[in-house]
């Protein structure tokens, strides 16, 4: 079996920036973090063991706590007057990528354009991005682009790990659906969301299968999922290598790993391992397999935390 990493792949910078700073706070005191810092079950018990716990600012209350995060994902200005208002210190790890599309946003609204954001409804990204607007529209279809009345003026953001193909195709959509209407579009999509997106369209053209590692509750994982699905090649997601079962690459020759921009380095290398063991047939040491026999492609694009 030949297994080939993805030339870009696993966690980006601002997932491991919050990490880093996260664990920083922990070290000072208790600390609580207003929803998931990242949607990674790996990453969240690892946060769990240093003592950091999940919550909001009404499960935190007049609590011992003093010590709040704001997520890589980021928060409404009006989340983040909150936690100040109640008396805590407050952190923000928001990714850097992520105030951008903040600002882009503002400053559409700023300029009156009816304001619309292409990502996933309830994310919570998307939640910090519409909290201080109540009034824009979140899309992530044609047909939630079709339902969208007319304005002579709209103004288009993305989440940040949307697609980039996805996010044009809804903007043109949007223009079609609008002719008489100025669409004004904002490439708010980051770059690692655009490395991984394109690494994983050139990884699929020479796979059998292809494993994506992250976060169940990850978008960015999950549309690296429909990109090899959409490209005709089997795909499965996993959030651990304890996951993965020999039975899915009996007869498979050739599989891709790529990984989420929250997945942390380890979890990869342990997947590759554990792939390492089934192409030698030994699948019951996947734990302790080494590399012998297997050829390995591309190791490099991720950080450790």
């Amino acid at each position: 079996m030949k297994i080939t990493l993805a030339d870009h792949y696993g966690m980006c910078f601002g997932v491991r920036d919050a990490l880093q700073v996260t664990g920083e706070v922990a070290a000072a005191g208790p600390t609580t973090v207003l929803g998931d810092l990242v949607h990674n079950g790996v990453v969240q018990r690892q946060l769990a063991a240093l003592g950091v716990k999940r919550g909001s600012l009404a499960e935190v209350g007049a609590s011992a706590t003093e010590r709040v995060i704001i997520t890589a994902h980021g928060a409404a200005e009006g989340q983040r007057r909150a936690w100040r208002d109640a008396g805590f210190a407050v952190t923000d790890t928001t990714c850097p990528l992520v105030r951008k599309a903040h600002r882009a946003l503002a400053q559409l609204v700023a300029g009156g354009a009816r304001a619309v954001v292409i990502g996933q409804a309830g994310h919570a990204e998307v939640r910090g991005l519409c909290g201080d607007f109540p009034e824009v529209a979140v899309v992530e279809s044609a047909e939630e682009v079709e339902a969208l009345g007319f304005a002579p003026r709209f103004g288009v953001v993305a989440q940040t790990t949307q697609p980039l193909g996805k996010v044009l195709d809804l903007v043109e959509c949007l223009r079609r659906r609008h002719p008489g209407a100025e669409v004004v579009y904002r490439d708010t999509v980051c770059q690692p969301t655009k490395d991984r997106q394109s690494a994983m369209e050139r990884l699929v053209r020479e796979q059998e299968c292809v494993v994506v590692v992250g976060g169940r509750h990850s978008n960015n994982t999950r549309q690296l999922s429909e990109t090899a699905r959409r490209a005709g090649v089997a795909v499965r997601q996993v959030e651990t290598a304890e996951e993965l079962q020999a039975a899915w690459f009996a007869g498979v020759t050739r599989v891709g790993v790529t990984a989420g921009t929250s997945t942390l380095e380890e979890t990869v290398q342990a997947v590759v391992t554990r792939l390492e063991a089934f192409g030698n047939g030994r699948a019951e040491e996947a734990a302790e397999a080494g590399a012998g026999g297997i050829e390995i492609s591309g190791r490099t694009g991720a950080l450790a935390f």
